[in-house]
């Protein structure tokens, strides 16, 4: 019987295959699902620079296309996989979103908004609480990331 970490890594390979699309057409490499009841209802990767959009992070773009097929702007239920920590902004919109759950593979020294930088699901004077866990498929996520940049720089 599979366990929830086994669970979280099916979904954390899916995000790790889309970060890697998003790396292919020159993307910061970050891959994200949007799952409700075992079932991923969206997914994206990262878009900003293809789409002239600083908020297209994956994140945000599977809350988009999640709010559509659920016909609601709230997502109560869903749980987002995300291959790299959230930064402030997509942190800010799962808790519009009402998002149960928030799973990253990754760490974001620079930015990150659930452990690195900032800590701010740990405030509790939000009207919603989102659980998260981090460090699933960690050293691939970290990995893509590190190999994209230092392609960049030489």
């Amino acid at each position: 019987m599979p366990t929830d970490i086994d669970i979280d890594e099916v979904f954390m390979r899916r995000a790790l295959d889309l970060a890697e699309r998003a790396a292919m057409v020159g993307e910061v490499p970050v891959g994200a699902v949007l799952v409700k009841n075992g079932k991923i209802i969206a997914e994206g990767h990262n878009q900003p620079i293809g789409s002239c959009d600083p908020s297209a992070h994956a994140e945000l773009v599977v809350l988009r296309i999640g709010a559509r097929a659920e016909a609601n702007y709230r997502l109560p239920g869903c749980e987002l996989y995300v291959t790299i920590e959230p930064c402030i902004m997509c942190v800010g919109a799962m808790l519009h979103a009402r998002i149960k759950r928030v799973v990253f593979g990754a760490l974001e020294p620079r930015a990150g908004a659930l452990q690195s930088q900032l800590q701010l699901l740990e405030a509790r004077h939000y009207n919603h609480h989102i659980d998260w866990y981090g460090g699933i498929l960690e050293h691939d996520c970290g990995q893509l990331m590190r190999d994209f940049f230092r392609a960049r720089r030489t």
